[in-house]
Parts: structure tokens; sequence; C-alpha cells
């Protein structure tokens, strides 16, 4: 049985993992953008998912890994991965488009919200007075870095709606992966997930956009970005995040991913050259406090005499 430190704290051996993560899915916001000004979205996430597939299957099999389905469990993979991968890429990516790359990334990580709310609801997961505050940091952080861009929701709504849908399927889908577990390796679960997921973006994409499908056909900058996408964002986060969501109380889980969006607004801010403000360094320092509410170990009771 689990103690308290593990049940409420962030996993210490996944620390590294967290802080590529961050970074990884943090300094894509911005190259997202980049990609979709030359690459239609559907096509766009078709060709990551089918690339993030493809070299997550091959590092499976190179490590010996199993990448076999068991028998009685396709249907809660398939759930999975169309929640986990179809839902969020269709919702994200199109919110992205809609308006700034940095503010999406705030609504896209009012995930820790949804996330507590229904581990709470369907995984009887407790909510400590030390999360809750975590929450609430890590809430105020995001509301500090809208400020005024507020009206920019406002003038945005089918984006800013996009973009809480997606975190709504990432809370869901990350509380599926906890409640029905598939028994295949991190790198298999991932690669199968995001097989899955594709085949209704292929779906939308060969009926409603037309475009290539294939990163050198960009120029340059988009074509960097499009290749960072496969190996980075997809191939080694998406392979971090299931890692950290299998691991990890989904309530911790999801707080602990509350340093990307930061790095999102930063990274958005250094590519199209906008100098931070007093919002973004005060917003930082919320959801470094957040993040210490799941980093730093419970305070263990005195012993009693």
């Amino acid at each position: 049985m689990p103690c308290a430190d593990t049940e409420h704290s962030f996993p210490a051996h996944l620390l590294w993992l967290l802080v590529a993560l961050s970074f990884g899915w943090g300094l894509n916001w911005p190259i997202m953008k980049v990609v979709i000004r030359e690459m239609a979205p559907m096509h766009f996430r078709t060709m990551c998912l089918v690339g993030g597939a493809a070299g997550l299957f091959c590092l499976a099999r190179m490590s010996g890994q199993s990448i076999r389905v068991p028998a009685g469990q396709w249907p809660r993979l398939l759930a999975t991965g169309l929640v986990n991968m179809t839902g969020w890429n269709i919702f994200a990516i199109y919110g992205v488009s809609l308006m700034a790359s940095g503010r999406a990334a705030i609504l896209g990580y009012t995930m820790p919200v949804w996330g507590v709310l229904l581990s709470t609801w369907l995984l009887g997961e407790s909510v400590t007075k030390r999360r809750a505050f975590g929450v609430g940091l890590g809430i105020c952080g995001m509301l500090v870095l809208m400020g005024s861009e507020l009206q920019a929701v406002g003038r945005s709504p089918i984006g800013a709606l996009c973009m809480i849908s997606a975190a709504l399927t990432w809370a869901l889908a990350t509380v599926m992966l906890k409640r029905w577990p598939v028994d295949l390796p991190t790198t298999s679960l991932t690669a199968w997930q995001m097989l899955i997921g594709v085949v209704p973006i292929v779906g939308i994409a060969l009926t409603f956009e037309t475009g290539p499908f294939h990163p050198f056909a960009l120029s340059f900058w988009p074509m960097l970005g499009a290749l960072y996408n496969v190996f980075v964002a997809f191939i080694f986060s998406y392979w971090a995040w299931t890692k950290i969501a299998l691991q990890a109380p989904v309530g911790v889980s999801s707080l602990a991913v509350m340093m990307v969006p930061v790095i999102g607004v930063f990274s958005s801010a250094l590519a199209f050259r906008e100098i931070p403000q007093w919002p973004d360094y005060v917003a930082l320092g919320l959801v470094v406090g957040s993040l210490a509410t799941v980093m730093l170990p419970p305070r263990s009771p005195a012993p009693s005499r």
C-alpha cells in the first residue's frame, strides 16, 4: 500500500523526465504557430501522430518490448486513444490557430482543475489541503498570465472553447489511463494510442483540407518545427507524459505540468520578439509555488513517544 508521501507528492525518480517534458511541450507552442502557417492543421497532426507512432513502435521493438495488446483490453485502449490523442490534438491545434499561442497554452493547461475534479469523482483520490492550495496557486498564475488578454479571448471565443475542450479531454484521458490500465510497456502503449488516435484525424484532413502531409514540402523554419514536433513533442514528450501519468496520482501529475504554459508564454514572447512584462514574472512565481506543493514531500508527523 503506498505511503502518504507517494500519494501526495511527485515521484522523485521522474523529476528529470518532468523537466524535459516541460521544455519539450512548452517550447512547442510558438513552434506549432509557425508550422500551421504553411501546413493545414489536421495534415500537421496526421504527420505528427503517424511519425510518432512509427518511431515509438521502432523503439519498442529495438528494446525488446512487447507490442501485442492483451486479450480483452482492446476496448479500453481504443477509448483512451481516441480521447487522449484524437480529442486533444483536434481541439488544441484548432485552438492555437485561432488565438495567440501563449494564451492558448494557458487555457489548455487549465487541465489540473478538471484533472483534480475528475480524479476525485472517478478514482476516489483525496483532495488534500495541500493539493487544493496548489491548484489555487496554479490557477491564479494562469489568470495573471491571461490578464489583459481576456479581451482577446472574447474576440476569439471559438479558439478559447477549443482550448478548454482540449484541457477537458486531456484530464479525462489521464483518469481513464489510471482507471482502465492497459497491460503494455509505456512505449508500446503510447504508440498504439497515437495509431488509434490518428484515424479520425486522417479522415478530417482528407475530407476538409488540402496541402502537404510531410515536412519536406515546407520552407526551412516550418520544416524544422514539424520535425521538432515528431521527434520531441510526440515521440519523447508523449512517452514521458504517459510514464508520469501511469506512475503518479492524477492530482499530482496534473499540477506537475503547470510549468509548460509558463515556458510557452516566455518562449512565444521570445520567438515573436515580445518583452515579458511583470505579470509574466508574477505568474512564474505562482506556478513555481504550485509545483512546490507536489514536488516537496509532505512533512512526516513527529514520532510518538
